[in-house]
């Protein structure tokens, strides 16, 4: 790979953004590691992924506590916390985050074409369109209950579940927002303040769900509302941010009757872009639902759901680089810089499948102390345990399709990537775990193979994808207003 050393920039709110190409003949003769891997494009790189990194697990860490402090009030409300968690997740939160992953492409590219003000404007037109999506989720939220029998969920996990799920409400319209100002900030590589701005509402949280849980007589139900709190507390935090950092003054201009007129076009990136995360997230959290109806049903489910939530907890922690692939190749195609985005691009894909051998190491020597943190089951620690190889694995796949995917939404193809996510999960994937988990009765195990089979493929698709498409910039508004000098 030809080497393109990048100069870090000294300003803290863009150091991906005003590299330059600062070559010279020594630089081909610094050793075999730098050949491998681009180091001041791979330092740029872990600078930018690490606060995300932070981030993306803090803020994925507010509803996960709340389910172990609902789990740790016995099995059927560990099965029922985990369940609703997996329903929240597969009916509102991963549109919320797939809607808001527009942002990445828009503000990105628009950043990088020096559009700033059209940034504010996006955001606003995205944040229309989650409130309005809020609306309509948490109308089937409410109707959790009846939805989960008749897709053949235990009566009295279900009730459990549903219970939770209308405290979950007020969180889904934060949510919403949380993520969209998350990727309004993102693309411009403003990354440091928000690991302030999401550990904060982390320490609170432990708290307000350890007071409604066991020191009033809400219980159960105290969780899901300290959960629905502290989004809120997290996302004012960064709306003030926002309005009142003068960093901001050019990318953000106020509140707009403007931002109306792109609610249309911001909708056809946020679609497939949501499309794209949801069909992936509702693959892993169909495992739960799978497991639901296999026999032992609530050991079956809350096996399942750690499994997913760990699997979660560790694409939050490679999120970071993901993060870091789409803001660099958006910046770079909206300077029109296309061999600087995929060179890009290639250091992400070698940096993830590092950090994912290290989180797989991890978890090889922590697994039961993990395991012990949502259940005191014996039994489900056991289970864990042997499904820890089966994790490694599907980790590192998920690593790599996550750095591809970010690719995919920093240049726009979100569409082309909702056809690889529904065909590999879909028709491979869950084809497989349906197979080996109820015919060939492997039930947990098999359910996870499947996956890793189907997370396989997708990796393989995307990487296709990635090589063969044109990889140009979008066709973004280029009024006298929209740009500044």
């Amino acid at each position: 790979m030809e080497n393109r050393d990048m100069v870090a920039n000294t300003n803290n709110t863009t150091p991906l953004l005003d590299a330059g190409d600062h070559e010279d003949a020594g630089d081909h003769k610094e050793g075999w590691w730098n050949k491998v891997l681009d180091l001041e494009e791979a330092k740029n790189q872990v600078l930018f992924s690490l606060p995300m990194i932070l981030t993306n697990v803090f803020f994925y860490m507010i509803p996960l506590i709340s389910v172990m402090f609902a789990g740790h009030l016995g099995e059927l409300q560990l099965a029922g916390a985990t369940l609703a968690n997996s329903w929240a997740t597969v009916t509102g939160f991963a549109f919320m985050v797939g809607s808001s992953g527009a942002l990445e492409t828009l503000c990105g590219q628009g950043f990088g074409a020096k559009l700033y003000r059209m940034l504010g404007i996006y955001l606003q037109a995205s944040c229309i369109i989650s409130f309005l999506s809020s609306i309509a989720v948490s109308v089937v939220w409410f109707y959790t209950e009846p939805i989960l029998i008749l897709v053949h969920q235990d009566p009295q996990i279900s009730k459990y579940a549903a219970l939770y799920m209308k405290f979950l409400i007020p969180g889904l319209f934060a949510y919403g927002f949380l993520h969209n100002i998350l990727r309004f900030l993102q693309t411009q590589s403003v990354v440091m303040p928000l690991v302030y701005f999401s550990v904060i509402p982390v320490v609170l949280h432990v708290g307000i769900t350890y007071s409604l849980v066991h020191w009033t007589s809400l219980g159960y139900v105290g969780a899901p509302l300290a959960a629905s709190i502290s989004i809120w507390i997290s996302m004012l935090m960064l709306a003030t941010y926002v309005l009142c950092a003068k960093k901001f003054e050019v990318t953000w201009e106020g509140f707009s009757l403007e931002s109306f007129h792109y609610v249309l076009s911001n909708l056809k990136l946020a679609l497939p872009s949501a499309a794209m995360v949801c069909l992936e997230y509702w693959a892993f959290e169909i495992l739960v639902f799978m497991a639901g109806v296999m026999p032992n049903a609530e050991q079956n489910t809350s096996l399942i759901a750690i499994c997913v939530n760990t699997e979660a907890i560790a694409y939050m922690i490679t999120y970071g680089l993901s993060a870091a692939a789409s803001t660099r190749v958006s910046n770079e195609l909206g300077a029109g810089n296309p061999e600087k985005a995929k060179n890009a691009m290639a250091v992400t894909l070698k940096l993830s499948i590092l950090l994912a051998l290290v989180v797989v190491l991890a978890l090889a020597f922590g697994h039961n102390l993990w395991a012990g943190s949502f259940s005191n089951s014996s039994v489900i620690i056991k289970l864990f345990a042997s499904m820890t190889p089966l994790l490694a694995v599907s980790i590192i796949a998920d690593s790599v399709q996550g750095v591809l995917s970010g690719v995919a939404r920093g240049c726009g193809w979100q569409h082309l990537a909702v056809y690889v996510n529904l065909g590999t999960f879909y028709l491979v994937g869950m084809t497989i775990a349906s197979v080996l988990a109820f015919k060939l009765k492997l039930y947990a195990k098999g359910l996870w193979i499947g996956l890793i089979c189907g997370l396989s493929c997708q990796t393989a698709l995307l990487l296709v994808v990635t090589l063969r498409t044109k990889w140009t910039r979008l066709d973004l508004p280029r009024n006298a207003d929209a740009v500044l000098a």
